[in-house]
């Protein structure tokens, strides 16, 4: 009877590996939907920017409230899935506490350890529930985060309290099953939270034990796979990827734009500025900026797939705190909504849209500052303003359709070198004005 609990727990650990394996190949295959980028240089400060902005969280505390929930979470996330470890390997083998044996007392003060982070992000699950549905934060509720982007959060917030009440259920369950010299049940000793549970399950039989200690394992471990699974197809994918983002940084200055080789050469070339090699003109038919996913960079749809919806970079930006259309926070939504629905269509953009126009609109694009306030606020270094610089030189270049002011400031900087509709012979005018008043003076 005990090889039918093993083949089931293979079959189910099998089927939740396939699902997330395949779902992980279809998210890689979105992402190299993009054109390719070179991000192989200085490996050293990508793994320094990787380790103190992913790992360390550094960007997370310039709001110590939340950071220090966030860390509460992210920590018991990582350190409290070494005991899932030992639950899949019992799973496997048919035991149970495998590891208790032979690591004796630092087993039940590890457990303890993990019960004291299982509360400590418990609390701060409902914290953040408290956050979103009552306090109302104001970032939480914009347009963009109506429907499934805030059911998904609360959804995740409720699924990490059940585990987490599963754990402290299956240990004190366990606790008293030990006590009874239940066979299969390893003597490991009390452990810190899930003891002072232990007085609710004293009046239980034998068999409601067994049962309340099996479901709360089975509910724990099948919740961490459909969780694994689940997290795939959710905002809460920057657990895994704001590791790879953050490593791919651009480490640039923040305001650095990348100008088209083939232009910077042609403009060099009509100054008389000399050019390094033999420049090519640009090739005939070549597409300026991006009007689909498949005209920005793998690393455009990685940020996309990398974003927290957390909305730091919408509360900063000044065109929409000051009623802008623009919402940095939706443009990643938006480039990752399209990258899912381009990779449905087996990477094929012919179905009549395109991400410029039926996803993200000129207004939106056109109220950007490109002052990076976005970048600098998010805590995986996303850069919405890339994506909108792309779509602004496809609308200027392509389309020719720039707002009417920037046309003449287009043409100003082409035919007199400056934004301005002076000659170039009269920019220092006002430093020679300056002059003869000093002189006079």
């Amino acid at each position: 009877m005990n090889l039918i609990p093993q083949l089931i727990f293979v079959l189910i650990l099998g089927v939740f590996t396939f699902l997330i394996y395949r779902r992980v190949a279809r998210i890689k295959a979105n992402i190299l939907l993009g054109r390719s980028a070179d991000y192989s240089d200085q490996s050293t400060a990508r793994w320094k920017t990787m380790g103190l902005v992913a790992f360390g969280q550094k960007k997370m505390f310039k709001r110590w409230v939340p950071a220090t929930l966030h860390f509460m979470i992210y920590a018991g996330f990582i350190l409290i899935n070494l005991e899932v470890l030992e639950i899949i390997l019992d799973g496997l083998l048919g035991t149970h506490r495998l590891f208790a044996a032979f690591m004796g007392g630092f087993y039940t003060f590890l457990i303890s350890f993990f019960e004291i982070l299982a509360v400590l992000v418990l609390v701060s699950c409902v914290v953040f529930l408290i956050r979103r549905n009552i306090l109302k934060l104001d970032r939480f509720h914009k347009i963009e985060m109506k429907g499934w982007p805030a059911l998904d959060a609360n959804l995740i917030l409720i699924i990490e309290i059940a585990l987490m009440v599963a754990i402290l259920k299956m240990n004190a369950a366990d606790q008293v099953l030990q006590s009874r010299g239940v066979p299969h049940y390893t003597q490991t000793g009390s452990f810190l939270i899930s003891s002072m549970l232990v007085p609710f399950f004293q009046s239980y039989s034998d068999n409601m034990l067994l049962v309340a200690e099996r479901a709360a394992w089975w509910l724990h471990i099948v919740g961490i796979f459909a969780f694994a699974l689940y997290v795939t197809y959710s905002k809460h994918l920057h657990i895994f990827m704001a590791f790879p983002n953050t490593y791919y940084s651009r480490l640039e200055p923040k305001g650095k734009m990348d100008n088209m080789p083939e232009i910077t050469n042609e403009v060099k070339m009509m100054l008389g500025v000399p050019v390094e090699g033999d420049p090519a003109p640009p090739a005939e038919g070549m597409k300026f900026g991006a009007k689909d996913v498949n005209d920005l960079t793998w690393k455009n749809l990685m940020d996309a797939y990398a974003c927290t919806e957390c909305g730091r970079c919408t509360s900063e930006c000044p065109a929409n705190i000051t009623g802008k259309s623009l919402s940095p926070r939706k443009i990643m939504m938006d480039t990752r909504d399209r990258a899912e629905e381009v990779g449905a269509n087996a990477g094929s953009t012919d179905d009549g849209k395109s991400l410029l126009g039926d996803y993200i609109t000129k207004e939106e694009i056109n109220a950007c500052t490109t002052c990076n306030a976005c970048v600098e606020a998010c805590p995986v270094n996303i850069s919405p303003v890339e994506i909108i610089l792309q779509l602004r030189r496809y609308v200027a270049m392509e389309e020719s359709g720039a707002p009417a002011s920037w046309n003449s400031m287009f043409s100003n900087v082409e035919t007199n070198f400056a934004p301005w509709k002076f000659a170039p012979t009269d920019r220092f005018k006002w430093a020679d004005e300056m002059l003869d008043k000093n002189s006079g003076e």
